[in-house]
């Protein structure tokens, strides 16, 4: 008898378990619970003089693609497809040994310079008109980096007069000479690029850096009193760098007179292990809480009369890891990687955390635009679409408004401690949530971006709204491929978005399966 009900015993435990594991994963959306606005600036990308970005990407005088301004008309495109909203110019490790007065002016008398940051010789035949040609044509902000490196204060100052001021100054009347007479009215200013970095043109200690930046800045506004400035925040997170005094000593320095800091993060997966790869981008999340918190720090004893408090710019971050060293890294076809279905999703996981860091990330730019660790890649016949195209296209497009703070219940899982970036490591991380979560509302238009983490399982979400019904059909995007190493490459698309059927929204609860190794975004209203 003891036996019978010892084995009952564990049939019911056995059963309660089963109906436990059964459960649906839950996500709560309360469109009164906010973090803070989207600014559309977090779907910025960059382009730098490196490999072929600018020369055999989006400009090619001798292509049959191209118009009669030299830019590639298919990139064009597809660029527009993408809708960046910044894109970030010259540079990068480019920009620290770039002098901006090579690159204007008759193409005729321009002069070819050693470029030393990727080893080429730069023609100068495309720069600061060239570009802001190009992004009127695309509709994107320009954001300019000024050269901290070999540059002077001066040099940045000079740069700034030609872009910004009207008429009267030399530099001014320079630009109306070069037949642009109405003033460029470049916004966003960065000082310097990278300058933590020992592989950095012109390298330099915190305190130094300080000293120059502010000198500069105080040059830049005088100039252009308008103008927003970024600060060059951590790059470098290499064993022995202290990323945290750099930071804190930037912050600090110039917490008068910056309104963003940079931060920079690129990753990958050299070992074959998707899922410490695919919880990568919550270390840039962890990275984002830190700095908040020094800025929160600075900002109770900075004097910035009516300005806005200081912001987060992540204006370099990628997947980057194939095409990173030796002849990968040199020449004319520097930096190509090739993308697969988890480096897209990796991307998403970063957008993911841009959209729920909306308070104080106020500006990301993907690196790059064309071929160099790019979304679309290029040859003399055509172009195609990378799979990390599709998850920055959905949300660029899409994804506005009111960031929500999400709840999530999900399974989790651990990381081992794993690679980064280049020479960088980080510790273990526990209780990865399966699936990764941020929400946007705006005008009654909810949109939910939803990673399915989990490689080999579909994961069952109730999704609940708590203030409010889901009113309509409810649009799904979805971004998938037959694995998670599948690729897009000339002729072929394996990963890409597609819209599925639409969800019927009449409740406070809709019930949706996430693909494996899947990224889907839902479109629909709430009605309260």
């Amino acid at each position: 008898m003891k036996k019978i009900k010892c084995i009952l015993v564990i049939l019911i435990s056995s059963l309660c378990v089963s109906n436990l594991y059964a459960q649906n994963a839950r996500i709560k959306i309360d469109i009164e619970r906010t973090v803070g606005e989207v600014n559309k600036h977090i779907y910025g990308n960059f382009v730098e003089h490196l490999g072929r970005c600018v020369y055999g990407g989006i400009y090619d005088t001798v292509s049959k693609l191209s118009d009669e301004n030299g830019f590639r008309t298919d990139v064009l495109a597809a660029v527009k497809e993408l809708n960046p909203t910044i894109i970030r110019y010259p540079g990068g490790n480019f920009v620290s040994n770039y002098n901006w007065l090579d690159g204007v002016g008759p193409k005729s008398d321009r002069i070819p310079r050693l470029e030393l940051a990727w080893y080429t010789l730069e023609p100068n035949t495309f720069g600061t008109n060239e570009f802001m040609q190009y992004c009127k044509r695309v509709g994107a902000d320009p954001y300019f980096s000024v050269n901290m490196g070999t540059g002077t204060i001066e040099e940045a100052r000079r740069w700034v007069e030609y872009c910004n001021v009207k008429e009267g100054p030399y530099y001014a009347e320079l630009r109306r000479k070069h037949g642009f007479p109405e003033p460029h009215g470049i916004k966003y200013w960065s000082l310097g690029n990278e300058m933590d970095g020992p592989w950095q043109m012109g390298h330099m200690n915190a305190e130094d850096y300080v000293k120059k930046a502010r000198e500069a800045a105080k040059l830049m506004l005088r100039t252009s009193p308008e103008i927003k400035l970024i600060a060059a925040g951590s790059s470098n997170y290499r064993e022995g760098a202290d990323p945290d005094h750099w930071n804190y000593t930037i912050l600090n320095g110039l917490k008068d007179v910056i309104d963003y800091i940079a931060l920079h993060i690129y990753v990958g997966n050299p070992d074959t292990n998707y899922y410490n790869f695919i919880s990568t981008p919550l270390v840039l999340e962890q990275r984002t809480k830190v700095v908040k918190g020094m800025i929160d720090q600075v900002m109770q004893t900075a004097n910035r009369l009516n300005r806005d408090p200081i912001y987060i710019a992540w204006d370099e971050y990628n997947v980057w890891y194939r095409a990173r060293r030796g002849n990968a890294a040199r020449g004319k076809n520097a930096l190509e990687e090739r993308y697969n279905l988890e480096d897209a999703l990796v991307i998403a996981g970063f957008l993911n955390a841009f959209v729920r860091n909306a308070d104080i990330v106020k500006m990301a730019n993907m690196a790059q635009l064309v071929n160099v660790i790019a979304p679309i890649f290029t040859n003399e016949q055509g172009m195609f679409k990378q799979t990390i195209f599709y998850p920055l296209q959905l949300f660029a497009n899409n994804v506005y408004g009111t960031s929500l703070d999400v709840f999530v219940d999900c399974e989790t899982y651990n990381t081992n401690k794993f690679f980064v970036g280049l020479g960088e490591t980080t510790t273990q991380q526990s209780k990865v949530p399966y699936l990764d979560v941020s929400a946007t509302y705006k005008d009654d238009e909810v949109v939910i971006c939803v990673l399915n983490r989990n490689k080999d399982q579909s994961i069952k979400t109730d999704i609940l709204s708590q203030n409010g019904a889901f009113a309509g059909n409810i649009e799904v995007y979805e971004i998938n491929g037959p694995d998670i190493k599948s690729t897009n490459d000339f002729g072929k698309t394996e990963v890409q978005t597609v819209k599925k059927p639409f969800v019927k929204g009449t409740d406070k609860t809709i019930t949706y399966s996430f693909p494996p190794h899947s990224f889907t975004i839902l479109k629909g209203r709430i009605s309260r």
